[in-house]
């Protein structure tokens, strides 16, 4: 939990400094990246994570892996390094792209669905974000074949169930009332 807030504070300072200096975007591009390569490269998180390993030997090898990133970014490595917390980089990257969209008043709204979506079912669950959100929407598409068939949306706090599964759950419990 720590690490947590830990990130959110790294995040929401390296906004407002990337905010400042003009580079949120290029700086959330950098933290997409960052975050994808992390969660993706099992050696890489076990690398960052490895407390044995020198924060100097950290730092130099993300900066080779990062080549070409914003000098904001780069500012982050540094700090990461002074305050020996490079195992929460992961979590600063992904915090910081949630508090951009934040701040641009875009919302991910994640959509599960049985099979992958198709542009039918995309105008579908677009249709149904327009009720529940005025803000503007990116979908982030997971699959669980467990759903059966339908979806389930997912925008912040708010969740609509339209699953197969959901609706025979629900018959169950009428038919055993």
């Amino acid at each position: 939990m720590s690490g947590t807030r830990a990130a959110i504070r790294y995040a929401k300072a390296i906004l407002s400094i990337a905010n400042d200096k003009g580079a949120a975007e290029a700086v959330n591009r950098d933290m997409i990246s960052i975050a994808s390569t992390i969660s993706s490269n099992a050696e890489l998180n076990t690398f960052i994570q490895n407390p044995t390993t020198k924060v100097d030997v950290k730092e130099s090898a993300l900066s080779e892996v990062f080549t070409g990133i914003n000098g904001v970014t780069k500012s982050l490595f540094h700090l990461l390094h002074e305050n020996k917390r490079f195992e929460i980089l992961g979590d600063v990257a992904s915090e910081y792209s949630r508090q951009f969209d934040e701040m641009n008043g875009v919302e991910v709204a994640k959509v599960t669905t049985a099979v992958p979506m198709d542009a039918a079912l995309e105008s579908k669950v677009l249709a149904k974000v327009a009720t529940l959100s005025s803000k503007k929407i990116t979908i982030e598409n997971n699959v669980d074949p467990s759903i059966i068939g339908g979806f389930i949306l997912r925008i912040g706090d708010k969740q609509y169930n339209a699953s197969i599964a959901n609706r025979l759950q629900v018959l169950k419990r009428e038919l055993s009332n």
